[in-house]
């Protein structure tokens, strides 16, 4: 018998295998599909307080898992240890999220008689599932992006393929099984593992109803070239800016722009990289944030002391080098870090930086911010807004109207204010505009994108 290929799963931190998993072939994809075709039906008839139940059952069993799963985060994708605790933690509320709207998906009634038409007619609509939904997650989140697109699929009564990061299957694996423990039925959560080839025969597959995808903007694009007119949603990151006024709490906005913007090393698709500070500010700002990043650890994720560990491989730390180094031979500065040990990459803090730079105008995805003073709030709201990107943008200010103006100016699918662009809780709407995506995720905004209406007309006059 011929045995089947198989991946390995590498520590970014020492490069030791983690675990293999098998390179599905397109057979395995295409019985992988069929197994989730099989369960559309049932999962559609799935009473709401079922499905409820089973998501709130994953939740708890999750909850029950922490410290194993946030080992094995840690060493399958470099998250600080403490970080991916705090990763497990959230995807319990999301699963308990998607559990709650699970048992209040509804429809509404609509007045029939408000067209002379409709006069003796009673109408209303109903959501019904979309069908198999397929999913593709990036490295970074292996378990809460991936509970963004599962739960509320499983809420809303559809089948869901999932393909991981090749980098990082294994959370998902985990979580297969816990959704197996908890009651789902077979083929309502299929995973499968692969390269680039493997997410190809998902989405041609015509049995998909609707994609959902996190990752770069290229790769979106090739997708949608396959999805016709199929349902995406598209979550495809961003190069965050932070405009911080003269009158912000300076101490608070670099405790959080470090947080923002050096957390699971930069690898965050709303992390802060643009720091717009108001000139009066600058000096005092720029002083206290060298002061603050220079006491973060660098180290084993496994460490509890660890706050900042490595990128995902060695091929990411080297491209944040080359930007680094393009940008400071077009005059930026290296205010501090700027120098890797492997895959561990030193926050980093650029000055004197210009919008062509990669470092400012396309997404680091590491450990780097740029600071830049300015003297004109609107102009730097105008320069906030200047990305090709528009996922979600945080404002530093007091006053009400210099608030609302950013509100109303930034084209971005999230204003933080008085807080970073990186700062997101489950249940909320979460996207961007522009380069940064198309649809919402959040359990109720997910399910939204997973369900179609069905109308109903009732002649009741015959």
């Amino acid at each position: 018998m011929m045995m089947r290929p198989t991946m390995p799963v590498l520590n970014p931190y020492d490069g030791s295998v983690v675990d293999s998993v098998p390179q599905l072939t397109e057979q395995d994809v295409r019985e992988a599909i069929s197994r989730a075709e099989n369960a559309a039906k049932p999962m559609a008839n799935m009473p709401a307080y079922k499905r409820g139940a089973i998501l709130n059952q994953a939740a708890h069993l999750i909850q029950d898992q922490v410290e194993d799963l946030a080992r094995l985060m840690a060493r399958e994708n470099g998250k600080p240890v403490k970080l991916a605790r705090g990763e497990i933690n959230r995807a319990v509320e999301t699963f308990n999220f998607a559990a709650d709207e699970a048992r209040r998906l509804h429809g509404e009634t609509v007045p029939m008689d408000a067209a002379v038409s409709g006069v003796g007619k009673f109408g209303y609509y109903v959501r019904v599932p979309v069908g198999i939904v397929a999913a593709i997650t990036p490295f970074n989140f292996p378990l809460n992006l991936v509970a963004h697109k599962v739960a509320p699929a499983i809420a809303a009564g559809c089948p869901v393929v999932l393909k991981p990061a090749p980098a990082t299957p294994l959370t998902a694996l985990r979580l297969s099984d816990i959704l197996r423990e908890a009651g789902l039925p077979e083929g309502a959560f299929e995973v499968v593992t692969g390269d680039a080839d493997v997410g190809a025969w998902l989405v041609e597959d015509p049995r998909i109803a609707m994609i959902t995808f996190t990752g770069s903007p290229p790769v979106a694009r090739k997708i949608s070239e396959k999805a016709g007119l199929r349902r995406v949603t598209f979550e495809l990151g961003g190069n965050a800016a932070t405009v911080i006024d003269e009158d912000a709490n300076i101490v608070h906005a670099v405790s959080r722009t470090i947080m923002g913007g050096f957390a699971y090393s930069g690898q965050v698709c709303n992390s802060v990289q643009r720091i717009y500070v108001h000139s009066s500010r600058y000096d005092e700002f720029r002083r206290l944030m060298i002061e603050e990043t220079g006491k973060l650890v660098l180290g084993d994720p496994l460490d509890e002391a660890t706050d900042i560990g490595p990128v995902i491989n060695e091929a990411a730390a080297e491209r944040i080098d080359r930007w680094i180094a393009e940008a400071v031979a077009q005059g930026a500065t290296v205010a501090v870090g700027g120098a890797r040990e492997g895959t561990l990459y030193r926050p980093t803090i650029l000055e004197n930086v210009s919008d062509n730079m990669q470092v400012m105008c396309a997404e680091v995805f590491g450990p780097v911010v740029a600071l830049v003073p300015f003297d004109d709030f609107d102009a730097a709201l105008a320069a906030a807004d200047s990305s090709p990107f528009g996922l979600q943008a945080g404002v530093y200010t007091r006053d009400i109207n210099k608030a609302m103006r950013a509100v109303q100016r930034l084209n971005v699918g999230g204003v933080m204010i008085n807080d970073v662009p990186t700062f997101r809780v489950d249940q909320m709407p979460y996207g961007g505009n522009k380069e940064s995506g198309i649809g919402r995720e959040g359990p109720r905004f997910a399910i939204e994108e997973m369900t179609t209406l069905k109308m109903v007309v009732i002649n009741v006059g015959v």
